[in-house]
């Protein structure tokens, strides 16, 4: 029987756009490929940091061409969307309560991921305020008291850093960002990319394998 196929893993950060669009493929796109989906929650703000760089919405030019292409990419996919304010945000909280469900229900962490994606983008909920992001997990039947003591801790403070830092080891710089067997792609636009690399990459290992 052939060996298990690597998950994908799915890097985002909670206030980004693409990240967000991501989201509401990323279980087709890993259907479509028989794989499962390591989801990651990152923060942005330390990879900027490392690069010297900045929000996108906040770079000259770019700026502009961005809130644009954001708005075109959510009508040609269908996706419902609405440029939040305030944004960007601090997306620390949201991030803290996914990793802390987790460790326990990883199921319910990615119900959660959709959860504050769909509040953010489409409701202009200010995921920044923990109390809001602790809300999100209550509308999931989720009892909050626990989880804001967890998240309080150094241990899921420092999980959230550990897991941050992993991701830049690993080369991640943006969201989203996907890694499949060890291939990494940046962004919203790379998903058809994926899925043909995926293709041409296993039917070459396949002929290599016949050719042994």
């Amino acid at each position: 029987m052939a060996d298990t196929l690597a998950p994908i893993d799915f890097y985002f950060d909670f206030s980004s756009p693409y990240g967000y669009f991501a989201s509401t493929q990323i279980e087709a796109l890993a259907q479509d490929l028989k794989r499962s989906v390591h989801w990651h929650p990152v923060l942005l703000g330390p990879m900027f940091k490392a690069m010297g760089s900045a929000p996108l919405v906040q770079i000259p030019l770019k700026g502009e061409y961005s809130r644009r292409d954001m708005h075109r990419t959510a009508r040609l996919h269908q996706i419902p969307f609405q440029l939040p304010s305030p944004f960007p945000v601090a997306t620390v909280a949201a991030a803290r309560i996914m990793l802390h469900l987790q460790q326990s229900d990883p199921q319910l962490a990615v119900r959660y991921a959709h959860r504050v994606f769909q509040a953010y983008y489409t409701q202009g909920v200010n995921i920044s305020d923990a109390n809001c992001a602790l809300q999100l997990a209550a509308d999931l039947g989720e009892d909050t008291t626990p989880i804001a003591n967890a998240i309080a801790t150094d241990t899921i403070k420092a999980l959230l850093r550990q897991s941050n830092e992993a991701a830049m080891a690993r080369g991640v710089f943006g969201s989203p960002f996907i890694i499949i067997d060890d291939e990494p792609f940046w962004g919203f636009d790379h998903f058809d990319i994926i899925r043909r690399w995926t293709a041409t990459n296993t039917a070459t290992s396949a002929s290599a394998g016949g050719a042994a």
